[in-house]
């Protein structure tokens, strides 16, 4: 860039910025006259002066760039209260748009129980069991290995078992009985003989 078009780019910004300060305060004021909301007024003004600095120097070349922004800004102000107004109109036209039914209790409980994870274990869950990824694609994003989260996923089965069912316990033998042995299992979870 040669040195010249580097100095009109800064008196251009400097310029800018200048009549920025001097006059946004003013307009806002001028379009929240006109809207009677002042985020919708300090959106359209913003907006205009973005439309303006991209023709900054046109606008300037032609004179005081103040009834070009104030034009955009209002109009932009309008625009945005008609759209506010065709949408009160089709409300009351159609009714209020149907509610949104609650999530379910046992929903919020799953939700609740995830958050309640270490940050770890909730990461892996969430990736594999959420978004579906395989193990190995959970591990790359992790930066862990498979093995680690093979095992986050276990200890995370486990805790959300504990916390959505409650612990199991084995009800307690009456007074005097003995308790049964447990009998060894082959790998089909059939007793062995």
């Amino acid at each position: 860039m040669t040195a010249a078009r580097e100095r009109r780019e800064r008196e251009a910004q400097e310029s800018f910025d200048a009549y920025y300060t001097a006059s946004a305060a003013r307009l806002i004021s001028a379009v929240y006259a006109v809207t009677g909301n002042l985020a919708d007024a300090e959106d359209a003004v913003q907006e205009a002066y973005a439309r303006a600095w991209l023709r900054w120097d046109a606008l300037c070349a032609e004179g005081d760039p103040a009834p070009w922004i104030r034009t955009v800004a209002l109009r932009l102000a309008v625009s945005t209260w008609r759209k506010a107004r065709n949408r009160l109109r089709a409300q009351f036209r159609h009714g209020p748009p149907p509610d949104v039914p609650g999530l379910a209790p046992d929903r919020v409980a799953l939700i609740e129980a995830v958050r309640a994870l270490p940050a770890e274990q909730r990461k892996a869950i969430v990736l594999h069991h959420l978004l579906d990824l395989p193990v190995a694609q959970v591990a790359r994003e992790l930066g862990a290995t498979e093995v680690a989260v093979r095992t986050r996923l276990s200890r995370a089965r486990r805790a959300l078992a504990v916390r959505l069912d409650g612990p199991a316990t084995d009800p307690a033998p009456p007074a005097g009985a003995r308790r049964p042995t447990p009998t060894r299992q082959n790998r089909k979870g059939l007793p062995s003989p």
